[in-house]
């Protein structure tokens, strides 16, 4: 919040962020400047995480324009000295669990940034749901002067709902491809926009228990296994794209019998990119129905 004495926003770390007025020019991990974005606040640059290349991943940027975003490269080898390059006021991050460290970030980079700027740590993991998480990010934004967001509407989760009833029993299936040999199920618990389908009703197909909090690694063909209606793909940058897998008979045997949809698992947290989730998964269902 702002007042006479500058500005301070208790992050979900318990620290306080100060600075003497208002920040105006933040760098942020890309999916919460993403999210930033959406809510009216447009970040001077973004960094990755160690899952990141040379160049921003436009799925994890969503609506953020990346021509004249700077990237300042994925977390492990941004120093802070390059972040204090791009002149920021700010730095927002993520991470999973309230207690965890700064995501992307090397420990060391993030302790001497934080030296230097307020530095705002916004918990995504899955102690939060989705709203919980949209609500934080919108009170940071309010806090840095976005305009009042439009009032919102749940007519997608809605829809959401109408189509998982007219669809009672179609499973879905959230997986990230490692490559031909392998690939990664998401734990529908671990994931808060899979946990939003499961309470609007969409039966997520989970993987036997294991190892991996958030996912279970395994072959194409246990994956196949699961016999899924519909899939989430994962189109990350840093996910094996489909045509690596064409002669993996597993992903072959999916492919034929499930409606792919793409899917960000690092989905920008704001109205927009919820609500445009839970519709792509509402067309899927509707359309596998038909």
């Amino acid at each position: 919040m702002a007042h006479e004495n500058g500005w301070t926003f208790l992050d979900d770390r318990g620290r306080p962020a100060t600075a003497p007025r208002t920040p105006g020019r933040p760098v942020a991990y890309i999916q919460a400047g993403a999210a930033l974005y959406d809510l009216g606040i447009r970040p001077v640059g973004v960094f990755g995480s160690a899952h990141d290349g040379a160049a921003a991943d436009p799925v994890k940027a969503g609506a953020l324009p990346l021509d004249g975003t700077a990237y300042l490269g994925p977390g492990p080898a941004v120093d802070a000295e390059t972040v204090l390059a791009a002149g920021p006021d700010l730095v927002v991050a993520v991470a999973y669990g309230a207690g965890g460290p700064v995501y992307g970030l090397d420990p060391d980079t993030a302790k001497r940034i934080e030296e230097r700027l307020p530095v705002v740590v916004l918990d995504v993991g899955q102690e939060r749901s989705l709203d919980e998480t949209r609500a934080r990010f919108a009170e940071l934004a309010r806090s840095l002067g976005a305009p009042p967001p439009p009032a919102h509407s749940d007519a997608a989760r809605a829809a959401l709902t109408a189509a998982a009833a007219a669809a009672a029993g179609t499973r879905v299936l959230a997986l990230s491809p490692a490559g031909p040999d392998s690939v990664h199920l998401a734990r529908p618990g671990a994931w808060p926009d899979l946990r939003a389908l499961t309470d609007c009703g969409v039966t997520v197909a989970a993987p036997a228990p294991g190892p991996g909090i958030n996912w279970s690694t395994t072959d194409w063909n246990r994956a196949a296994l699961l016999e899924p209606d519909v899939v989430l793909l994962d189109v990350r940058a840093n996910a094996a794209p489909p045509e690596r897998l064409a002669r993996t008979a597993g992903w072959r045997e999916i492919e034929a019998r499930a409606r792919i949809v793409p899917w960000n698992p690092e989905l920008p947290c704001s109205a927009r990119a919820h609500d445009a989730f839970f519709r792509t998964v509402a067309r899927a269902l509707t359309a596998r129905q038909g």
